[in-house]
């Protein structure tokens, strides 16, 4: 009864209440008359009546009328006729005065609660008070969630304003509440459109579960796409934590595309982009789960990884869980897929390598290449020097491709219908202009064997036996032989040519026993050479007889082949076809072959670890010594500065002791020639002009004196100046190449060239020929100067030069005066006047001296700048290298575990207990 009056309450439809016994009546009319009856009442009460006439009035949209009738209701239904108020003013379009009467109801009915609630949420949407319908929507859902339409109405209004915090956060919600699968289908949704990147991935762990006992094939397509959405982001690894902890708690069943989805995972995680540390205790519970899921397509895969991620980590499994993935592994069978997967993990491991600045390992590439050549069989053909491998395969080859000399390099002789001879180093490939250049290659001996090389024709017999001969150079040398065994995993057959005359040494018996240990699977078999030089068939049989029993006892499957290259070539040739076909096993090489493989990269890890340890090493090495360069260096500038000083005090000083030179002779000279002016002065002089006479003389005289004596002179001393300073400088020069020289030799190239740039002397020579060239005295005062003695000269001869009696006494006077005065002042003015120019070039001589050594200085400081900044490059690497070594172990131990697990797959099914 009171959701029947709750629903009439509603729609507005009490009035019907009261046409129960009038059905058909008009509601007005019948209302009209109960009020009129219920007035004569001694109490009467209208308040039932009034409020459904305020029903009627809204029917008909009469707001006001409505308004009217609810706003004298003081009973039960007063907070209903309150909200119809309010519902009424909102039809009016007066939102402000329908949000406050909503807001002002009290009332203990979720039923009206609900319908305020939803009210006040549309109003605030027409408002515009976005944030307020979202308070509202979200308190009427946790107030009454099962209330009609509540929750779609909330999820629409969330979708629409994209509002999808608060629509994830509904779903998740009523799907724990309500167990309905449609709300897990609108999680779906809403991780499909990739909105929920941004939760943590805990938020749906308990939707998850509950999802998980309504429906296995639901959980399994919410879990994979959540599984996705979190892929590339920073919360993955927390989401695989999560989704371990769900996981762990479930029963065993077989999900196909979840099984997918931990393959792939797995993959991931050991593709060497994470730190060991942020996986190490996850991956077991992943692998765990995984064994517990999978299907049979990927039982084997998963068993393997179990098996292989536990050996490289012992006791982070469960024993129950090894023993189930042991047992899968042994009923299973071999995935076929392994190769395509060997190569997925070698580029993988290449890709990682040219990142870490290993190099770009292209012959490790050639190798792999090679190995995965099914078509062609390959023959490594081994020996010592002397004992006729060339002339084996030079037969084979039917030209004259090799040379008398010894193999130097590891060379692979293919057919091919395009000739073309390649070096394959680490860096790169190099293709050679011709077979001259191929033979030059071939007689180099230095860092021959850090390549290999390619040598592609046509040819028959190669084509015929679709075979690939491996020359190598001969195995004397330990050293060369632990270079030329790298190149055994390529290898299908091994020939090995003995020299009849000393067969199966101790040496042949120790490399084999070398050989055998390193690959065991791969067949060896004996060409005897030079079976021409056994001086009779009796003794040759007995020879070759002797020599397969010997060989037998230590491998009894070899087969041997009696060959001479003097022997005829197409009966040989005949013979040897026939021993090749012997030899071929096509049924076996391709799982031979991914054996090999699988050995070869497993060498590569390790040696990639030890490349690593060496570029270290040599990192620090380049360290020390280019410190000790450094300070090699800093002598050599505190040298070349000692040398740049000491000469310029000596051709300075023998510049000053040429000029001082000059100037003693000067000094000398010039008085004598002033003093020789003194035959200028006679009796019959005019004395009153003498002095004039005899200071324009002085100046002439000196004049001629410096041009015609002090200047030629002057030049031929400076030239010797030059000539002799050059000697010197030559000599600075042979020390300084003295110095290049040993630190080119230290570094190993022509790092430095030390200069001395005598281009300066030139510039010498040319400012002292223009200086020397010639000179312009600019007349001095000598004689007309006012001393005393001067002063009472000029004025007696003025005064007394005119009467002759006066002539013999100013004769002897100023006779007297010249060859008695000193001279010293006008020497030293005439000295002054004259070095003037020679002072500017004596002064920049230091300049010039410097700037002929600047460009060794400069030198030097550049290597040294170099220097140092590979000493800080070297040590931030190793820094770097040292601070987090784990970002370079932590990707080869997953490779690791990743070829582990290889090895385990190409194994399946046959019963192996452990290898």
């Amino acid at each position: 009864k009171e959701m029947t009056i709750d629903h009439h309450l509603i729609k507005k439809i009490y009035y019907e209440t009261f046409l129960e016994e009038n059905l058909g009546a008009e509601p007005i009319q019948v209302l009209g008359e109960a009020y009129m009856s219920e007035q004569q009442n001694e109490l009467p009460d209208l308040s039932y009546i009034r409020f459904a006439q305020g029903e009627v009035y809204f029917q008909y949209k009469d707001y006001e009328a409505a308004i009217f009738k609810w706003g004298n209701i003081n009973n039960e239904l007063e907070p209903w006729a309150k909200k119809n108020m309010a519902d009424a003013y909102y039809e009016l379009g007066i939102l402000s005065s329908a949000e406050d009467l909503y807001q002002s109801i009290e009332t203990d009915n979720l039923t009206l609660k609900t319908e305020v609630a939803l009210q006040l949420f549309s109003l605030y949407i027409e408002r515009g008070k976005n944030d307020s319908a979202v308070n509202v929507i979200k308190k009427t859902v946790s107030l009454n969630p099962d209330y009609p339409n509540v929750t779609e109405i909330a999820r629409t209004f969330f979708e629409e304003q994209k509002d999808w915090k608060h629509a994830i956060e509904l779903s998740v919600n009523e799907a724990i509440r309500s167990e309905a699968v449609s709300w897990f289908d609108y999680i779906k949704t809403y991780v499909d459109q990739g909105v929920t990147k941004t939760l943590n991935p805990a938020y749906f762990s308990e939707a998850l579960f509950v999802l998980y006992r309504l429906d296995s094939s639901r959980f399994e397509k919410l879990v994979c796409s959540i599984w996705h959405s979190y892929k590339n982001e920073n919360t993955y690894l927390a989401w695989l934590t999560e989704m371990n902890k769900l996981f762990i708690n479930l029963e065993p069943y077989i999900w196909a595309e979840l099984s997918n989805m931990f393959k792939e995972t797995y993959f991931d995680l050991i593709d060497g982009k994470y730190p060991l540390k942020k996986i190490h205790d996850l991956m077991p519970v992943l692998l765990t789960n995984w064994l517990k899921i999978t299907d049979q397509q990927d039982a084997i895969v998963a068993s393997t990884a179990i098996l292989s991620w536990n050996e490289l980590f012992p006791a982070s499994i469960n024993v129950a869980v090894i023993e189930e993935a042991e047992t899968l592994f042994h009923h299973g069978s071999k995935n076929t897929d392994v190769i395509s997967d060997c190569l997925q993990l070698f580029d993988l491991i290449m890709q990682w390598a040219e990142v870490q600045n290993l190099g770009a390992n292209h012959r490790i590439k050639w190798m792999v290449e090679k190995l995965m050549d099914f078509d062609i069989q390959h023959f490594l053909v081994l020996g010592q020097n002397g004992s006729g491998k060339s002339s084996f395969i030079q037969i084979i080859l039917g030209s004259e491709i090799l040379q008398d000399s010894p193999t130097s390099s590891v060379v692979i002789y293919k057919d091919d219908i395009v000739p073309a001879i390649e070096e394959i180093t680490d860096e790169g490939v190099v293709a050679f202009s011709g077979l001259a250049d191929f033979q030059e290659r071939m007689e180099r001996r230095r860092n021959a064997l850090e390549s290999m090389i390619e040598f592609s024709k046509p040819n028959s017999f190669l084509h015929d036996h679709q075979l690939a001969l491996i020359d190598t150079p001969g195995l004397n040398g330990y050293l060369d032989r632990q270079s030329i065994f790298k190149y055994l995993h390529i290898a299908d057959t091994i020939l090995f040519m003995l020299d009849v005359n000393r067969p199966f040494s101790d040496l042949e018996r120790t490399i084999l026993s070398q050989i055998y240990e390193m690959t065991p699977d791969v067949p060896i078999h004996f060409v005897l050479n030079k079976m021409d030089t056994i001086y009779n068939e009796q003794e040759a049989i007995r020879i070759f007889d002797e020599t397969k029993s010997t060989i037998n006892t230590y491998l009894p499957d070899a087969k041997i082949f009696a060959f001479s290259s003097q022997y005829d070539q197409t009966l040989q040739l005949n013979d040897l076809s026939e021993f090749v076909n012997s030899l071929m096993n096509a049924r076996e090489r391709e799982e031979k072959r991914t054996a090999k493989l699988l050995a070869f990269m497993r060498n590569t890890i390790t040696n990639l670890l030890q490349k690593r340890r060496d570029i270290e090493n040599k990192l620090i090495e380049t360290v020390k010594w280019n410190e000790e360069m450094v300070m090699k260096l800093n002598g050599a500038k505190n040298q070349l500065h000692d040398l740049e000083l000491q000469k310029t005090k000596a051709i300075t000083r023998s510049y000053r002791s040429i000029k001082e030179t000059i100037q003693t002779e000067m000094t000398d000279v010039i008085p004598k020639i002033l003093r020789d002016c003194v035959k200028l002065v006679r009796e019959d002089s005019n004395f009153s002009k003498i002095h004039l006479e005899l200071n324009a003389e002085m100046n002439r005289r000196i004049q001629d004196y410096l041009e015609n004596n002090v200047l030629p002179k002057y030049f031929g001393f400076l030239q010797d100046w030059i000539n002799q300073s050059k000697e010197d400088l030559l000599q600075g020069q042979a020390f300084l190449d003295e110095i290049g020289e040993g630190f080119n030799a230290l570094y190993g190239e022509e790092r430095m060239k030390l200069d001395c740039d005598l281009r300066m002397l030139d510039d010498w020579r040319r400012d002292i020929d223009r200086m020397t060239s010639g000179f312009q005295l600019e007349e001095i005062n000598i004689f007309l100067r006012k001393t005393p003695t001067q002063l009472l000269l000029k004025s007696a001869g003025k005064i007394f030069g005119a009467l002759s009696q006066n002539k013999p006494m100013l004769y002897n006077k100023y006779k007297s005066f010249v060859e008695n005065e000193d001279y010293a002042e006008a020497t030293e003015m005439v000295i002054k006047r004259f070095f003037q120019q020679f002072e500017l070039f004596e002064r920049a001589l230091e300049r010039d001296i410097s700037w002929i050594f600047r460009n060794s200085i400069n030198v030097l400081n550049h290597v040294v700048e170099d220097a140092q900044l590979e000493i800080q490059t070297n040590e931030e690497m190793v820094k770097k290298m040292n601070t987090n070594p784990e970002m370079f172990r932590d990707p080869l131990t997953l490779f690791e575990v990743r070829l582990r697990q290889l090895e385990w797959m190409n194994l399946a099914g046959e019963g192996v207990q452990n290898f």
